[in-house]
């Protein structure tokens, strides 16, 4: 490389991989996968007695462990037996303590989605009536922290050891066999092959806290490793690991045996190694297509081949290009890249640009679903910017391309001109360098007598001679309009591809567009059907003014409970159930988290122990505090409250 393409490059490197490292901080640490659809009892629910147990619906099947699903008490303290079960399909359900008090109680859940990615989150409901509550919920994010930020770095840079790995050796196999040969191209395949089983290492230990408490410390817990190797992403990473030792095999048959034999015995190598090495290759592939994406959803059968397809297309695409860009910047001057190498890769490229385009579409139809999970989702955007990348990255190999071409063109005008040259000098030689042979042989019989030059002298005089034509032959490389053009269009492209890269991984750690749909019409028909079922908020309230006939109960029934106008109905009933009149009843609405209220009404007197009040307007949906002034005398009244969520 010349010292000006030297600063260029490395600074255009630093620039990308800093883009590339934008994109993976920037994103959400796991979006979960499985998405809550259903629960019962329902958020914000109050309800007259304790059940028997908490279910949780999820858009897809999760995986349970210990502490999974967790019931807390107002004081923070468990409340369910902790006997988490998979009841029928996608619900799940933790059975409760018997004689729990009244109150508000927390639901929180951390489970890992059928696609690898934990999913968290919590909720409240209440028994007989809302309390306060000394547990804090909020919106919890599973795969979050440090360890969430090393387990996305390590896919990361798992899926670019592959693709290192992968597409290097089919650059040399399919495009460059002389590249075996090659000190440059040997350690960017071996460098895929040790990030990629250093990455898979690092997510094995990662994954047990990662899906779980997040806790560095759980690392190196060997328990919880135990737990991973039970699980789908656990086999398919040890799957990996034993499927990368049979690469290394391969690998030092590529850069030993196969680099040693001539042209005529790599063509009859090939096949084997091209064969093996796709077997291996495909079956790291499917480490990530058994234990992802393409494992569940629709057509789970189909889409994980295709996954595998999709993988092997971009490396032998990203990867045959990382290899073509160190062969032109580093390949030594006594084994050049060829135009024909370059004009194979093309062809290689055009055909995995193909498969990426087929796959891809399958992917984003069965990922995405709807033009409005597009474009109104983080699934859907991320992939329009994926497909801008992809277009932006053909537009480029487009332009490698055209260069490819004229490289290959003035490589056979040179060696045209370069076969007259020769024509030319021998026929000069046969036409008048007769006696000048005579003297040079005669010559040459003088020096081999004793007194001659000495033969260190002349060994090393002629290494010099070597050293001085490699260096103009490279200086003459270099120099090449083509191939400096192929140099910077193939940076170019590499460029793109480390961002194209980055997006892809965010993208594999997104909700996809389809799911994120599905759970929202899902939460949106519960919540309507909850409504529906519910339709009156009822409130049982005891008072005592302290006079005579001071005790007794309230009953207040809010319909429909929603927001704007609902009906009211009081009730006033001696304790033994008989109703009864009273002087006076009040009612006011606050809205406490919003600082709103109180909203004082005065209901009208119906019948005995019956007042009403029509178009109680409810200005917002949130949790209501309802409090009921009591007046049995002229002197004796109290104020009585609950709250309920309306809305």
């Amino acid at each position: 490389m010349t010292p000006t393409i030297a600063p260029r490059v490395r600074s255009l490197v630093l620039l990308l991989l800093a883009a590339a490292g934008l994109l993976l901080g920037g994103a959400a640490p796991a979006s979960a996968h499985a998405a809550l659809t259903g629960s019962d009892p329902q958020q914000g629910a109050v309800v007259d007695k304790a059940p028997a147990q908490v279910s949780l619906t999820f858009s897809e099947t999760v995986s349970l462990s210990d502490d999974s699903l967790q019931v807390l008490d107002p004081k923070g303290k468990r409340a369910d037996t902790g006997e988490a079960s998979n009841v029928s399909g996608t619900t799940y359900a933790v059975k409760l303590h018997s004689g729990l008090p009244d109150g508000t109680y927390t639901v929180a859940y951390q489970v890992v989605s059928a696609d690898s990615h934990p999913v968290s989150g919590a909720y409240t409901f209440s028994i007989g009536a809302p309390s306060s509550t000394s547990v804090s919920v909020t919106e919890q994010t599973a795969g979050g922290g440090v360890v969430g930020w090393l387990y996305g770095f390590g896919r990361y840079v798992s899926y670019a050891g592959f693709i290192l790995l992968a597409g290097g050796a089919a650059f040399v196999l399919a495009c460059w066999p002389r590249g075996s040969g090659v000190r440059a191209v040997q350690r960017l395949v071996v460098s895929g092959w040790v990030t990629l089983t250093a990455a898979t290492l690092g997510l094995l230990l990662l994954r047990g806290s990662y899906t779980r408490s997040g806790a560095l410390g759980e690392v190196f817990d060997l328990d919880l490793l135990g737990q991973v190797l039970q699980t789908k992403t656990g086999a398919a990473l040890v799957s990996r690991l034993l499927l990368l030792a049979a690469a290394a095999l391969f690998i030092a048959v590529l850069f030993g045996a196969y680099d040693k034999r001539d042209d005529d015995e790599k063509r009859d190598l090939t096949f084997g190694l091209a064969l093996g090495g796709g077997v291996v290759a495909a079956g790291i592939a499917a480490s990530w297509a058994m234990a992802e994406h393409a494992s569940t959803g629709l057509q789970p059968g189909i889409a994980m081949p295709v996954d595998v397809v999709h993988l092997l297309a971009v490396a032998a695409w990203l990867g045959g290009l990382s290899a073509l860009l160190v062969s032109l910047y580093w390949a030594p001057a006594e084994t050049p890249l060829q135009a024909s190498a370059v004009r194979r890769f093309s062809q290689v490229a055009f055909g995995s640009v193909i498969a990426l385009v087929a796959t891809g579409l399958y992917q984003s139809w069965r990922q995405v679903g709807s033009w409005s999970a597009l474009t109104g989702t983080q699934y859907g955007q991320l992939l329009l910017v994926k497909v801008g990348l992809v277009v932006l990255l053909v537009g480029v190999a487009w332009i490698s391309r055209r260069w490819t071409g004229r490289l290959a063109d003035a490589v056979v005008a040179g060696g045209v001109g370069k076969r007259r040259e020769r024509a030319e000098a021998a026929a000069r030689s046969t036409s008048g360098g007769g006696s000048k042979g005579a003297s040079t042989s005669s010559g040459g019989s003088k020096g081999a007598g004793p007194g001659s030059g000495d033969s260190k002298r002349a060994a090393q005089l002629a290494r010099q001679r070597a050293a001085v034509d490699v260096a103009r032959q490279k200086r003459e490389r270099d120099a090449d309009p083509n191939r400096y053009g192929l140099r910077r269009s193939v940076l170019a492209e590499a460029g793109v591809a480390v961002v194209l890269l980055a997006v892809t991984t965010v993208l594999t750690s997104t909700e996809p567009g389809r799911t994120v749909e599905e759970a929202e019409a899902a939460a949106a028909s519960s919540s309507s059907a909850a409504a529906s079922a519910a339709g009156v908020v009822t409130l049982d309230m005891a008072f005592d003014t302290g006079g005579t006939d001071g005790k007794g109960v309230v009953r207040v029934d809010i319909d429909p409970a929603r927001v704007g106008g609902n009906e009211m109905h009081v009730y006033v009933q001696r304790p033994n159930g008989r109703a009864f009149d009273i002087p006076e009843v009040k009612v006011a609405f606050t809205l406490e988290s919003k600082n709103i209220g109180p909203l004082p009404v005065t209901p009208d007197h119906i019948t005995t122990g019956h007042w009403s009040a029509s178009g109680v307007q409810i200005p917002m949906a949130g949790e209501w505090k309802i409090a009921v002034t009591v007046r049995t005398s002229d002197i004796d009244q109290v104020t009585i409250s609950k709250n309920a969520q309306i809305g």
